[in-house]
C-alpha cells in the first residue's frame, strides 16, 4: 500500500498496532516522507535509494563523528524511542513503588504481544528479558540433565554460552562436544551432517547460533530441528543477532526453544530480548530464579527476576512500531546492499583481501568478516579506529581470524566508501605510517 498523506500512513499504521504507542510526530513524519519516496517500489529496487534511507537516518542521533560498522554489538535507537524510555524513567522515579508496579509493569503485557505476532507465536510462549545471554542462560541451566548426558554445540557458538555449558560440565559432570564448520559456509548442509555424525545415544541438547556473531553466516536451524527431533533431542537458538535483521516467523524455523536481543535489530534500548518456549516445554524448563509452583507452566516465570528496568521493556513497543514502518523486507535490502558495497569494492581491488562469509542469496545479512593477508585484524582494526575514526571488530579465532563488519539501516552510503578507501590505503601503504 503506497500512502500519500499523513491520515492515511497513520491511520494505516494504527490500524494494525492500535495497542502500542505510536511514533512520535517526528518519527512519524519522517517515515511518512520515507513512504511516499517509496511509492509501489519492491525493496529490491529501494535499497540504494539515498532519498528514502536519509528520511530513515533522521530518526538516528548517531555519532557521526565516527562511522561505527559494529552495530553486530549494539545499536543505537531511534531517538524518539529513546525519548520515550526517559519519559517512563522520569515517570517512575515520580513515585516508584506505584508508578513502576502498578502503572508500567501490567502494559508490558502489550509488549509481549506484539513481539509474539512478529515471532508468529502464542503471547503465553514470549518471556521478555533483558537480553539474549539471559533467554540462553535460562535454556542452559534450566532444562534437567544426568552425568554422562552429552550436549552438542558448534566451536562457533557464542562464547558466554559455551562458558555456561562448561561450567555444566565442570559442576555436574555432563559432556560437552564441540564441531567445526568451514568459513565460509557454502553448503549449509555440512553443518547439519556433521552434527549428525557426532551424536550419540547420550546426545540431549544441540545448541546453535541463527547467525554466528562471528561471521555473519545465516545457519540452518530448520534442518536441523528436523534432523535432531525425531531422535528426542532439544535445540536451543541462540537468536541474538537474527530477529528483526531479516524476516522470518517461528514456523520457519520449526523450534522449540528461542532467545534473542531486542538492542541490535530492533533498535530498541539496552536491556531488552525476549525468551521464546513452546508451551509444552514451558513445564520441563526451570527458571534462572526461583518461582512458586502455581508457575511451572507460566511463561512469566521466566521474568521473575526482582525488581527490573520496567522503561526498557515498554519502550519495545515504540521500537517495533519503527521497524514496522520501514519493513523487514526492505531493511534487509538495504543492508545487504551495504554490505555488499564494501565487500566487493575490496574484493575487485586486491587479490590479497578474502571475505569469509558466504554472501550467497539468505546465506547473511549485514554481518560480514574480512582479511587482508599480511595485516593481522587487531593491528588494522586498531589503525582504522586511531587514523580514520571507523569502529569495526578484530575477531582471532582458533580456525580463522578477521574484521567483522556490520553497518545499520542509519549507515550512510558514503561511510561505507570511507572504510573502504581507508583499507585500500592500508593494503597499499601498510599501517606502519
Amino acid at each position: 500500500m503506497t500512502f500519500t498523506t499523513r491520515r492515511q500512513f497513520m491511520a494505516g499504521l494504527g490500524a494494525a498496532t492500535a495497542a502500542l504507542p505510536m511514533l512520535s510526530e517526528r518519527a512519524a513524519a519522517q517515515i511518512l516522507k520515507a513512504e511516499v519516496i517509496a511509492g509501489d517500489r519492491t525493496p529490491a529496487e529501494l535499497a540504494d535509494d539515498e532519498g528514502y534511507w536519509m528520511q530513515i537516518q533522521r530518526a538516528f542521533d548517531a555519532d557521526r563523528a565516527m562511522i561505527n560498522l559494529n552495530n553486530g554489538g549494539i545499536s543505537p535507537t531511534p531517538t524518539h524511542v529513546l525519548e520515550q524510555m526517559i519519559r517512563d524513567l522520569r515517570f517512575v522515579n515520580e513515585l516508584p513503588v506505584e508508578h513502576n508496579w502498578r502503572i508500567l509493569e501490567p502494559r508490558m503485557e502489550s509488549t509481549r504481544r506484539e513481539l509474539a505476532k512478529e515471532f508468529g507465536c502464542d503471547p503465553e510462549e514470549m518471556a521478555i528479558t533483558r537480553n539474549a545471554s539471559e533467554g540462553l542462560e535460562i535454556m542452559i541451566l534450566g532444562l534437567d540433565l544426568q552425568r554422562g548426558d552429552e550436549v552438542l554445540i558448534t566451536n562457533q557458538n557464542y562464547g558466554r554460552m559455551i562458558t555456561t555449558w562448561q561450567q555444566r560440565e565442570r559442576r555436574e559432570g555432563i559432556v560437552l562436544k564441540q564441531v567445526s564448520f568451514p568459513v565460509p559456509l557454502t553448503d549449509p548442509k555440512v553443518l547439519v551432517r556433521t552434527l549428525e555424525a557426532a551424536i550419540t545415544p547420550r546426545t540431549k541438547v544441540i545448541e546453535l547460533t541463527h547467525i554466528t556473531n562471528l561471521t555473519g553466516q545465516i545457519l540452518p536451524i530448520r534442518d536441523v530441528v528436523r534432523m535432531a527431533r525425531p531422535r528426542g533431542i532439544e535445540v536451543f537458538v541462540d537468536g541474538a543477532h537474527a530477529f528483526a535483521h531479516f524476516p522470518f516467523k517461528r514456523d520457519d524455523l520449526e523450534c522449540d526453544y528461542y532467545a534473542t536481543s531486542l538492542h541490535k535489530w530492533m533498535h530498541a534500548p539496552i536491556g531488552a530480548g525476549f525468551l521464546y518456549v513452546r508451551k509444552e516445554r514451558i513445564a520441563k524448563l526451570w527458571p534462572l530464579m526461583g518461582s512458586d509452583a502455581s508457575r511451572v507452566g507460566n511463561i512469566r516465570k521466566y521474568e521473575e527476576i526482582g525488581t527490573h528496568p520496567q522503561a526498557n521493556f515498554n519502550a519495545v513497543s515504540v521500537a517495533i512500531n519503527f521497524h514496522r514502518g520501514i519493513g523487514a523486507e526492505r531493511k534487509i535490502a538495504r543492508l545487504r546492499y551495504l554490505r555488499d558495497r564494501w565487500a566487493k569494492a575490496l574484493l575487485a581491488d586486491s587479490d590479497r583481501v578474502k571475505v569469509l562469509t558466504e554472501l550467497g542469496p539468505d546465506k547473511a545479512g549485514a554481518i560480514a568478516m574480512f582479511n587482508v593477508d599480511g595485516i593481522e585484524p587487531g593491528a588494522l582494526g586498531g589503525w582504522l579506529l586511531a587514523n580514520h575514526r571507523i569502529v569495526s571488530t578484530p575477531i582471532v579465532h582458533p580456525e580463522f581470524k578477521g574484521i567483522r563488519v556490520t553497518p545499520s539501516i542509519y549507515t550512510s552510503p558514503d561511510e561505507i566508501d570511507t572504510f573502504v578507501d581507508a583499507v585500500k590505503v592500508a593494503i597499499r601503504r601498510g599501517i606502519t605510517a
